[in-house]
């Protein structure tokens, strides 16, 4: 699921573009440094669907099958819930060059039906993970806006500004691929 102060020239909409069908979407990706001295990376994007805000809930909260449409998740499993309270094991596969990672999170949802989904680290493979989506109907059309944010620290060692464009494009893939899904509204 998994990203100097300068976001690079790598377009989330020529991304984007080369999907055909994919909704257009908004990306910036900053590497910061973090209060001890870590490499923090800032995210944020942003997008539109056709879905109403309901539609963008169910399928966003179902966390059980968010492996079937989001790249470089093999696995995603409901552990427990309490109310709005879910903790969700995530597997997934970090791709650098010819070098991959598994990469495994336990992470606690917070529902803030119907529009907010907040994310925290509870334990695993990041020093750093948060995350969140705000969903906004769109005003005098039928769709829903979407927004995505996070914050990312690795306990890994990432190459500076490479590491700035390969989780660009991590994200730009999960972006595009999330936002195709929340077009289906199936």
């Amino acid at each position: 699921m998994l990203l100097l102060s300068c976001a690079l020239s790598v377009s989330a909409a020529a991304l984007a573009a080369a999907q055909p069908g994919v909704p257009k979407f908004e990306l910036d990706v900053e590497r910061v440094d973090g209060a001890e001295g870590d490499k923090v990376y800032q995210i944020s994007s942003s997008g539109t669907v056709k879905a109403a805000p309901a539609v963008v809930w169910r399928i966003l909260t179902d966390y059980n099958h968010l492996a079937d449409y989001l790249p470089n998740l093999t696995s995603t499993r409901v552990v427990s819930r309490n109310g709005d309270t879910v903790i969700v094991e995530q597997l997934g596969t970090a791709r650098f060059l010819f070098f991959s990672r598994t990469i495994r999170l336990l992470v606690q949802v917070n529902e803030r039906a119907p529009d907010r989904i907040d994310i925290g680290l509870v334990e695993g493979d990041l020093k750093v993970y948060r995350a969140s989506w705000e969903l906004s109907p769109l005003a005098g059309a039928a769709g829903t806006r979407v927004v995505y944010t996070s914050t990312i620290v690795p306990k890994f060692d990432v190459p500076g500004i490479v590491g700035t464009g390969v989780v660009k494009k991590d994200v730009a893939r999960m972006m595009a691929a999330a936002l195709l899904r929340l077009d289906r509204q199936d």
